[in-house]
C-alpha cells in the first residue's frame, strides 16, 4: 500500500458516526441505513459509549423478525474495532485484513473532549479511495 503509509485515519475518516440508541427499535436502525445511505449505523448506552455495530447484514438476518419489537441491542455485533485519529491508514488496513472486517469506528484521542466516544468511522472503501488518489 504504498503512499499512505503516513496517511492519518482522521485525514479520511468520515466524520461523524450516525448512532442509535441500544432500545431503538430495529426499523429505525434500518430506516437510517436506507435514509443516510450507509451500510451501518453505531449502537450507544445512554452514556454514548459505543458498544456494537448493525450493519445491513445484521438487518437482513432479521427479516423475518417484527422489527417494532426487535431492538438494536437484539442485532447489532458487539465486536467493534476502534482505532485512534492519529493512527495510520496502514495500521487500519492491516487492523482490517486481521479481523476481516470492512470499517473501523474512530474513537476520539485521550483526554480531548469526550475521551472514546465515536468520532468518525473509517471503511474499507476509505482506504481504497485514499490508495488510489481518490480522497
Amino acid at each position: 500500500m504504498k503512499g499512505i503509509e503516513n496517511v492519518k485515519v482522521r485525514d479520511v475518516m468520515t466524520r461523524g458516526v450516525i448512532t442509535v440508541q441500544m432500545d431503538a427499535p430495529v426499523r429505525d436502525a434500518a430506516e437510517i441505513l436506507v435514509d443516510e445511505n450507509i451500510e451501518g449505523v453505531g449502537v450507544t448506552a445512554p452514556n454514548g459509549e459505543i458498544m456494537g455495530i448493525i450493519s445491513e447484514i445484521d438487518i437482513v438476518k432479521a427479516f423475518d423478525e417484527n422489527w417494532d419489537k426487535l431492538t438494536a441491542e437484539d442485532i447489532m455485533s458487539s465486536f467493534v474495532k476502534t482505532i485512534d485519529p492519529e493512527d495510520t491508514l496502514k495500521h487500519a488496513a492491516e487492523t482490517m485484513k486481521k479481523e476481516n472486517i470492512h470499517r473501523l469506528i474512530v474513537l476520539s484521542s485521550a483526554h480531548i473532549g469526550a475521551s472514546d466516544r465515536p468520532i468518525g468511522i473509517l471503511c474499507a472503501s476509505d482506504v481504497i479511495k485514499a490508495a488510489v488518489g481518490k480522497r
